[in-house]
C-alpha cells in the first residue's frame, strides 16, 4: 500500500496553470510547488508570468517554474505554448484551467447600470465566455488530449461557489441609489461560465475515462482580499462559518485534486466555501 503522504507528491511531474498571475492563481501555483511539481506559469503576457514567478521564488527560492505567456482564446496559442514546452522536452501531466475575467461589481448612478442582464452588452458576453470557458476548453483540448495520447493525466478546472448556487444579488446594493436599474449586479457570465465548467468537467471525465485522464473542479467560496466592509459583512452573514477564505486556504484542496491523493475521483465538483450553498 502507498503511503498517504507520497501521494501527493508531484516530483517529476509537470503542472500548467493558466491566469496564473491573478489572486488565486498565484496560489494554485505555491501549492503545485508545495508538493513537488514543476509549475507552468502561464498568463495573457510574460510579464504577468514572471511577475507571479518572482513573487513566488521570493518565498521559495528552489520552486522549479517556467513561465510562458499563452491567450487562452487564442488556438493558436495555446498549441504554440504546447510546441515550445515539447521542443524544451515538458511534458503537462496536470492542467490547471483557472484562467478568467472576474468582472468588479460597482456603481454607476444615473443609467442603466451595464452589469444588470437587460443592459448586459454582447461583446462583454463573449470576451468573459472566450477566456474563462472557451479558454479552458481550447486547453483542455491540447494539453488533455495530449495527456489522453500519452495514457494518463489530471486536468482541474477552478469553477466557483457560484456554479453551484445562484448569485444573492442583494450583496451588491448601494444604499445611496434609488432607482432599481441602476443597481449593480453580479453579472450573467460569471454564472454562465462557471456552471460551464462544471459541465465541461463531467463531459471530459466521462470522454477520456478510458485513456487514464482525470477531470475534476473545485468551487472555491468568496476570498478576502480587502474588500468593502459593508460587502464582506452581508457575505459573512451567508457563510455558516461566518467568515470569507483565506487566500491561502484552497491550497490543501488543489493538492488533493491534482495529485494521487484523489486517483479514485473523476468528474466531481469539490465544493469549499465555508458551508455557504448548504443553507
Amino acid at each position: 500500500m502507498t503511503a498517504p503522504a507520497s501521494r501527493y507528491d508531484l516530483t517529476g511531474r509537470t503542472a500548467l496553470v493558466t491566469g496564473a498571475g491573478g489572486l488565486l492563481g498565484r496560489q494554485h501555483v505555491a501549492a503545485l510547488v508545495e508538493i513537488g511539481a514543476r509549475v507552468v506559469v502561464t498568463d495573457i503576457g510574460t510579464a504577468q508570468a514572471e511577475a507571479a514567478i518572482a513573487a513566488i521564488k521570493d518565498k521559495t527560492p528552489s520552486a522549479d517554474l517556467v513561465a510562458a505567456a499563452l491567450d487562452v482564446t487564442s488556438a493558436g496559442s495555446v498549441e504554440e505554448v504546447s510546441e515550445q514546452l515539447v521542443s524544451r522536452g515538458i511534458t503537462v501531466d496536470v492542467l490547471v484551467n483557472n484562467a478568467a475575467i472576474d468582472p468588479k461589481v460597482t456603481s454607476a448612478p444615473g443609467v442603466m447600470h451595464s452589469s444588470r442582464f437587460e443592459a448586459f452588452p454582447v461583446p462583454q458576453w463573449q470576451t468573459e465566455i472566450a477566456v474563462g470557458l472557451t479558454g479552458a476548453m481550447l486547453c483542455s483540448q491540447v494539453f488533455g488530449g495530449a495527456m489522453a495520447a500519452r495514457g494518463g493525466g489530471v486536468i482541474l478546472n477552478i469553477a466557483s461557489d457560484l456554479g453551484v448556487i445562484a448569485p444573492d444579488q442583494r450583496l451588491y446594493r448601494q444604499p445611496n441609489v434609488t432607482r432599481e436599474e441602476e443597481q449593480p449586479v453580479k453579472p450573467v457570465t460569471y454564472s454562465v461560465i462557471k456552471h460551464g465548467l462544471i459541465g465541461l468537467t463531467k463531459y471530459l471525465a466521462t470522454y477520456w475515462a478510458d485513456k487514464g485522464v482525470r477531470v475534476n473542479a473545485i468551487s472555491p467560496g468568496g476570498v478576502f482580499n480587502n474588500q468593502d466592509p459593508a460587502f464582506v459583512e452581508r457575505l459573512t452573514r451567508l457563510i455558516p462559518m461566518g467568515r470569507m477564505a483565506h487566500v491561502d486556504e484552497y491550497r490543501s484542496a488543489i493538492q488533493f485534486l491534482c495529485s494521487d491523493a484523489s486517483s479514485y475521483m473523476t468528474g466531481q465538483n469539490m465544493v469549499v466555501d465555508g458551508g455557504r450553498s448548504v443553507w
